[in-house]
């Protein structure tokens, strides 16, 4: 899998690119800075973009605006966005439109290498891959809403349904029977209106879309 990697810290930034040579990617380029993000991608048009959020010189939303960007003239690029903090309008605004391929991972995660990596790898497919910081912004935003209708497990499946993992995995996690998940799924989607699907990805940007709503 080739990577295009921006990121400012120098010691983070080595550190992903050994990270992904040693587990067997190729690095095809690095941006430092935030001008150098999209030339890169247009560049080398990589299999999936790491990107921090803030880069120089502003220290504001550069990475961010580098993806949509890019995502604009590359469609259907994949993009895995690193940020120090919980910063919840960049969440919502990279996963207001087309989420697939996308995720919003914190940067202590990176440490977690076989998280990240099956996070990258998730997203490389075309997935989705949230950090459970970021899905709990996103959920607990709302006060007023049918969230509030959700039970205690209905909460805890849409949250790892969110975060991107399937019906196996939801079922390992919480410990019950995937015709249990089935069926939570089915009442969380009737109880948030929308409608049911068990395709992947899909059935996050469904919820993600409701999440987003103004």
């Amino acid at each position: 899998m080739r990577v295009v990697i921006a990121e400012d810290n120098a010691l983070l930034r080595e550190g992903l690119v050994l990270l992904l040579t040693s587990a067997g990617h190729e690095v095809a380029g690095v941006a430092a800075t935030g001008p150098e993000i999209l030339p890169a991608l247009l560049e080398h048009r990589p299999d999936v973009a790491v990107l921090d959020v803030r880069m120089p010189p502003g220290f504001r939303d550069e990475g961010l605006r580098a993806a949509l960007d890019a995502r604009k003239r590359l469609p259907g690029l994949p993009v895995l966005v690193l940020s120090q903090y919980v910063e919840e309008t960049y969440a919502a605004e990279l996963l207001g439109g087309d989420a697939s391929g996308v995720g919003y991972l914190l940067k202590d995660r990176v440490g977690r290498v076989d998280a990240f990596l099956d996070a990258l790898e998730r997203v490389a497919a075309g997935g989705t891959a949230l950090d459970p910081e970021v899905v709990t912004e996103l959920l607990t935003r709302r006060a007023d809403d049918p969230l509030d209708s959700l039970t205690p497990r209905e909460r805890e499946v849409l949250h790892l349904m969110a975060e991107g993992r399937d019906n196996a995995t939801i079922a390992a996690t919480l410990v019950v029977s995937d015709r249990a998940v089935s069926k939570h799924i089915g009442n969380v989607f009737l109880k948030l209106g929308l409608e049911q699907s068990d395709s992947g990805h899909r059935r996050v940007l469904a919820v993600l879309a409701y999440l987003n709503k103004a």
